[in-house]
């Protein structure tokens, strides 16, 4: 018991510390052009870029989770948000939580309020490249994007994948590693690869 307590104190004042340091990433956001409406926690260091003439914005009670220990599964990675190119977006409404998720942006994802990311999910609107010549490649992540929109209160298992042209409706669960690759009903169940709805109820 003894030890318990001492093992309780230790993760609390690690906690805490974690907390403190979340001051400098938010120093770091807003110094990469990170709009933030309200109170923003990131936990550990998350990687954030923002293309030149691009946007993004954190609305008020977003949690950014990226330490190893900050989601009961551990982390494998930070959380990555990228905006890729001028003109996209990348919009996180009030009390969006996200753990270790990547979301890049070529033109436009928008993830509405108190909606859930679980942990290693992956969120892109682009293919990142496109074939060039015969055999080549270009890097354009405006190239073929189309936008992404996820609703308020959904909750997307972890190692979900959401690729381009996506909505997925008002409280709609998504389930863990499914790929989707179509639009989810509001108040459905997804899950598969590629992702189907199961179920659906009331929103």
């Amino acid at each position: 018991m003894k030890n318990q307590n001492a093992a309780s104190r230790l993760g609390a004042c690690i906690a805490a510390l974690r907390q403190c340091s979340s001051v400098f990433w938010k120093w770091e956001a807003r110094f990469k052009g990170v709009e933030m409406r309200g109170h923003v926690v990131f936990t550990g260091r998350p990687l954030l870029s923002v293309a030149q003439g691009g946007r993004m914005v954190l609305g008020d009670g977003v949690r950014v989770a990226s330490a190893v220990r900050s989601n009961p599964l551990g982390l494998a990675q930070p959380s990555v948000l990228r905006v890729m190119a001028p003109g996209a977006e990348l919009i996180l409404g009030n009390g969006v939580g996200i753990s270790g998720t990547t979301i890049c942006a070529g033109k436009r994802i928008e993830i509405g309020e108190q909606t859930l990311l679980g942990a290693g999910v992956l969120v892109i609107d682009n293919d990142f490249h496109a074939p060039s010549g015969e055999w080549g490649w270009v890097t354009d992540s405006a190239l073929n994007a189309r936008p992404i929109q996820i609703g308020r209160g959904v909750f997307i298992g972890a190692r979900a994948i959401i690729l381009k042209g996506v909505t997925i409706g008002d409280r709609a669960v998504i389930g863990a590693g499914a790929v989707v690759t179509h639009d989810v009903p509001a108040g459905s169940t997804a899950a598969g690869n590629p992702a189907r709805v199961m179920t659906c109820r009331a929103p």
